[in-house]
């Protein structure tokens, strides 16, 4: 069963969402530079037939790839047990999902704002996002009231 979220309690649970996301873009951005490495490494040796090897070098690059993807994985794992949605690992774009007059939306947030004050339908994305007002704060609602 879906967790929906209140204004209120999205707010509560935003220091640890915002805190996993940073950690989550942060070792995405070390898998990917090992990833890359590793990468580059395996096409040298398919072209040149091998090379010798610099075997630390090469453990330590393979050490970040697996720890940074499991981390990566571990951060994703603890937002999606929350309740929250992440929506674009660029941007650090997540939604809570609501119920908003009986529909299911969500609260938006990107990680370069300070708080949620945007929400959307299912299907409008990001580019639809509306600014939450008193109409819709009057009109949503989260798990515990439904």
């Amino acid at each position: 069963m879906p967790v929906y979220f209140t204004l209120a309690e999205a707010r509560a649970v935003l220091p640890a969402v915002g805190r996993l996301l940073r950690e989550a873009v942060q070792a995405r951005s070390r898998y990917q530079a090992a990833e890359q490495y590793l990468q580059d490494l395996s096409q040298r040796i398919l072209m040149q037939g091998g090379i010798t090897l610099d075997t630390p070098t090469v453990e330590g690059w393979k050490a970040q790839y697996d720890s940074s993807g499991n981390q990566l994985k571990a951060c994703l794992g603890k937002i999606e047990d929350i309740g929250v949605l992440v929506k674009d690992l660029d941007t650090g774009l997540v939604d809570f999902p609501a119920l908003y007059r009986g529909e299911e939306v969500y609260l938006c947030w990107r990680m370069d704002e300070d708080d949620i004050g945007f929400w959307h339908g299912v299907h409008d994305g990001f580019a639809g996002r509306r600014v939450i007002d008193a109409e819709f704060l009057a009109n949503h609602r989260g798990t515990d009231l439904v």
